[in-house]
Formats: structure tokens, C-alpha cells, sequence
């Protein structure tokens, strides 16, 4: 069975400005987004990509751009199941002002049980992006092969949840997942069973330095949040 190349958008203009964008359209990359899709490409060069796979929203179109016009021929197709949670009403708000509202500790502790007001179920979200995945695995296999490579370029909580599916953990656990901006994890099917292979890589190793700001008492960034700063 294939090799799914995950990768999350680069940082968004609504990650720097600490809103939940959800499937709020017009939300681009920012300047250094901008940079890590560009360096997308040299990061993904040894990898025999056979296709790629996008959510529809821009920031996620954007960041695939570069790698596309790097390979010209290769297949690029959008799938709306693979597109952001639907946060509903939670859509364009501040993340400071939504860590108040009592769902944020459900969404925390419990999420199988979060649903977000007039926007669906975490466990919608889950459900959807792993059917997604195995529908394009049979299909990738179908048309190149046991041993293909292919990318999906999705957003943080669709990606840490089907981490938390390849590795069989319950949807409750995978606030415990990090995934930063243009992180690349990799998830090698099989017939058996999946293997995680790559989780959250960037390259980049700011994110574990020490931070100035106080701690956040150990919340998960609802959205996948910003990165490293």
C-alpha cells in the first residue's frame, strides 16, 4: 500500500493573528509561509511524489504551488474531505477570547464529544478525513503501484487526527500530536497495519527552544496555532 506524504499549509495570516480561521475563505499564506511552501520542493526532492492531494482552502492551495510548478506533469486534485474542521461559529474568532468558553475544555480533554455550534463534530472531522485516506490509498495504489508516494496538504487537527488513527489511538488523545506549519509527517500503509514514520518534521528546531511568553497550561492550539515564533 502507498506512502501518504502529510503536510500542513506554511503559517497563515489568521495563525499570526491568533484567529481560528475554519474554512473562513481569503486566508493566505503570510511572508514566512510564503517561504516555507517555496522551500517545499528542495525538502521533497528525493521523494517520487505520484500525486498530490489539497484541501480546496487558499492557504493550503498556496502552500502546494511551488512544489507543483517544481514538477510540471504532476497531478494535482482537491478534496474537500481532507479540508478544515467546520468550527462553525467559532469561525474568525480570537483564540484568546475562545479559551474561555466552556466547549474549549471539552474540545481539550474530550474532543470525541466536541461539537462546535452550527459547524459539525470533531468526530465528523475524523471520520471524514479517514475515509478520505483510505479511499486515495486504494485509488494510488490502483493507478501507480504498492510502493507509491503521495502528499496531502491539510491543516493541523484533520493531520493530528489521522496520526492518531494510523497509530490506533482514540480521537480523545490526539491533542497529544503536534504538527507546525509545512510540517511533513508520513504514514506508510500496509496490509496489516500503518507506520508512522515522520511526525511534525520541519527541519527547523526553534520550536523546542525555551519561550518567553508564560506557559498555556498545556492546551493544545485548537487549529494547529503558529509555530515557532
Amino acid at each position: 500500500m502507498p506512502t501518504l506524504i502529510l503536510v500542513r499549509h506554511g503559517r497563515s495570516t489568521a495563525n499570526t493573528s491568533g484567529v481560528l480561521a475554519g474554512r473562513t475563505p481569503g486566508v493566505a499564506l503570510d511572508e514566512r509561509g510564503a517561504a516555507q511552501a517555496a522551500a517545499l520542493p528542495a525538502r521533497l526532492a528525493g521523494l517520487p511524489i505520484a500525486e498530490v492531494v489539497t484541501s480546496p482552502l487558499q492557504r493550503c492551495q498556496e502552500t502546494v504551488r511551488p512544489l507543483l510548478e517544481a514538477r510540471p506533469g504532476l497531478r494535482c486534485h482537491t478534496e474537500d474531505r481532507i479540508g478544515e474542521c467546520d468550527y462553525g461559529d467559532w469561525s474568525g474568532r480570537k483564540l484568546a477570547e475562545l479559551k474561555d468558553e466552556p466547549l474549549m475544555e471539552v474540545v481539550q480533554a474530550h474532543p470525541s464529544a466536541a461539537a462546535f455550534p452550527g459547524g459539525e463534530s470533531m468526530r465528523q472531522m475524523h471520520t471524514r478525513a479517514a475515509e478520505a485516506v483510505r479511499e486515495w490509498n486504494a485509488r494510488v495504489e490502483r493507478e501507480h503501484g504498492a510502493d507509491a508516494v503521495y502528499l496531502m496538504c491539510s491543516h493541523g487537527d484533520i493531520i493530528k487526527s489521522l496520526v492518531a488513527d494510523a497509530l490506533g489511538l482514540h480521537l480523545d488523545l490526539f491533542q497529544r500530536i503536534s504538527v507546525e506549519p509545512c510540517s511533513v509527517t508520513a504514514i506508510r500503509y500496509t496490509r496489516l497495519r500503518p507506520f508512522l514514520v515522520r511526525l511534525g518534521d520541519t527541519g527547523d528546531f526553534a520550536s523546542l527552544a525555551p519561550r518567553e511568553e508564560p506557559g498555556d497550561g498545556g492546551d493544545a492550539p485548537v487549529g494547529g496555532g503558529a509555530g515557532a515564533p
